[in-house]
């Protein structure tokens, strides 16, 4: 029988403590009202929770479109808990580490994970550089890539690691190999309750995505993702994303089709030419286009250095086709309130 969303595991535990759906409310005001930032926004997110709404309010990265509100069932959160739980063999009892903000899906369903499967789920402020117990071993925690690469030392407290957020670089990766956690990419957004697939990318190292239970891929006219989770959403969601199919669990992840580059009848991936640049520059970089008369479109490079001088060997991974025709140099990139890259602002300060 499928747990309800009204209902708390008898074995869930809140830094230490354990807590009834009615003690929710009391842990709630309490946190809103004398905790720290980080502890309002998970204040914030159990009054939701427990609200007489069978949903919540969500803000939407934008994977699938300009960034939005939308409602998620409650239920449908539930779901994704147990689906998680399923494919990472998570039990009654086991530790878990909260270290992303509440305010954003990620956060949340760290939360909903612990309520539903009775996870013991310790908080910690989410800075970049997470502090935590190291003398404790957690078996289940989420980062984002710059909290990964910063905690890479403290790493071995946790058994298994899900990334994701943003892209992992391929020298974060290989800093992984190093570690006895399990660390798995996810794939994933707002609209699907966080991931619905992932692929580990350490020990037993793979290229392809696998998806979680209940969950059916297929690909639209452009080679973008299609994704059925009917226990996550009723609405079919067709993404942003080129994949290429292997199975009817596993896909491979190509790059955005609005980034794609047509350069004589040939697709460039930015995200891959971006992959093979990583370990070779030394400072924050992108792949773009220009119009070339000749080709159409040819790849750009745009760096964020005071001069576009780069060493020679740079570009020794890339065939010819991938290689950066134009090379620009911007002293400071345009950020988003996330710290990403906004790379539309970028481009335009370089037109200017």
């Amino acid at each position: 029988m499928t747990p309800s969303y009204n209902k708390v595991h008898n074995r869930f535990k809140l830094n230490g403590i354990h807590f009834s759906f009615e003690d929710l409310k009391e842990v709630a005001y309490s946190f809103i009202k004398e905790g720290e930032l980080f502890e309002q926004e998970i204040g914030a997110f159990l009054s939701d929770w427990i609200d007489h709404n069978d949903f919540i309010m969500v803000k939407t990265s934008g994977s699938t479109g300009h960034p939005k509100m939308i409602k998620l069932q409650k239920q449908a959160m539930v779901n994704s808990a147990i689906a998680t739980g399923d494919f990472f063999k998570l039990v009654p009892g086991n530790s878990a580490l909260l270290c992303l903000p509440a305010t954003y899906i990620a956060g949340k369903m760290m939360l909903v994970r612990a309520i539903v499967l009775g996870l013991e789920i310790e908080s910690v402020e989410p800075t970049t550089n997470p502090v935590f117990n190291t003398e404790k071993q957690y078996d289940f925690c989420a980062m984002i890539p710059a909290q990964a690469e910063k905690a890479m030392q403290k790493l071995n407290t946790i058994n298994t690691l899900i990334v994701g957020g943003a892209q992992v670089s391929s020298r974060l990766k290989q800093q992984f190999q190093k570690v006895k956690t399990n660390v798995y990419e996810t794939y994933g957004m707002t609209e699907t309750i966080t991931h619905i697939a992932v692929k580990q990318i350490n020990g037993r190292v793979t290229s392809y995505f696998t998806t979680l239970p209940n969950i059916v891929i297929s690909q639209n006219t452009k080679e973008c993702l299609v994704i059925d989770a009917p226990q996550l959403t009723v609405d079919q969601i067709i993404t942003n994303d080129v994949v290429k199919l292997h199975s009817k669990t596993t896909f491979e992840w190509l790059g955005r089709v609005d980034n794609v580059i047509n350069s004589g009848g040939v697709k460039l991936f930015p995200e891959q030419i971006e992959a093979k640049l990583q370990s070779k520059m030394a400072c924050r970089f992108f792949i773009n286009s220009e119009a070339d008369p000749i080709f159409g479109e040819v790849a750009i490079l745009i760096i964020e250095a005071d001069n576009d001088t780069l060493n020679a060997n740079v570009f020794s991974d890339l065939n010819a086709i991938e290689t950066p025709k134009q090379v620009y140099a911007i002293s400071a990139f345009a950020e988003t309130t996330s710290g990403k890259v906004n790379r539309t602002e970028t481009l335009k300060s370089l037109k200017k």
